[in-house]
């Protein structure tokens, strides 16, 4: 079963976190942060694997805690539930237009931590949110997660850029946990990650 419940605390943030990868319901997601819970929710329903989360944090400061952490719970709830990797689809990419705004990403699950992140926004804040947070969140849920990504996006509305980049690595990232025709085997040539 590949299905974890986490829990992170620290004297920035309290998450609580269900992953499941074949049971697509979809959960709550409620950071205090609505946009990003928009993006994340997106990013799940895309992605066809459950997600619920609950976070606290100290957003009278602001939300790079709470979406760093976030980042971090999520990429370790992924590792955890993908396990050695038997069976993966592994590697998958995925193109996702929003009107004028394009977003590229291509995935490795196969257990090296790296991104690369291309394209900026425009405006320093996206929904509410400080725009290079969005970079930072990616970087510690791949780290994380084990996860390499090549992230990139184009456009002139920094909404529309930022909900297609989530929705791309939803995509990618679905894709490349299924469970392929080789449900028995690790998909590397090294005989796991």
């Amino acid at each position: 079963m590949r299905r974890v419940q986490n829990h992170r605390e620290t004297r920035e943030t309290s998450i609580e976190i269900i992953l499941d990868l074949d049971n697509p319901v979809d959960g709550e997601v409620s950071t205090g942060i609505a946009f990003f819970d928009h993006m994340l929710t997106s990013m799940a329903r895309h992605g066809h694997f459950g997600l619920s989360l609950t976070a606290q944090g100290d957003l009278e400061v602001d939300s790079h805690h709470t979406i760093e952490d976030t980042g971090i719970v999520l990429g370790q709830a992924f590792r955890e539930a993908i396990g050695e990797g038997r069976g993966i689809t592994r590697f998958s990419h995925a193109m996702v237009p929003m009107d004028e705004a394009l977003a590229t990403v291509a995935i490795d699950l196969g257990g090296r931590g790296y991104l690369v992140f291309r394209g900026a926004f425009s405006h320093p804040r996206v929904g509410g949110v400080e725009r290079e947070i969005f970079e930072h969140f990616f970087y510690s849920l791949c780290v994380r997660g084990g996860i390499t990504a090549h992230l990139s996006m184009e456009g002139k509305n920094d909404h529309h850029m930022c909900e297609a980049l989530f929705k791309a690595f939803g995509l990618a990232l679905g894709a490349a946990i299924r469970i392929g025709h080789d449900a028995d085997q690790i998909p590397s040539l090294k005989g796991s990650f």
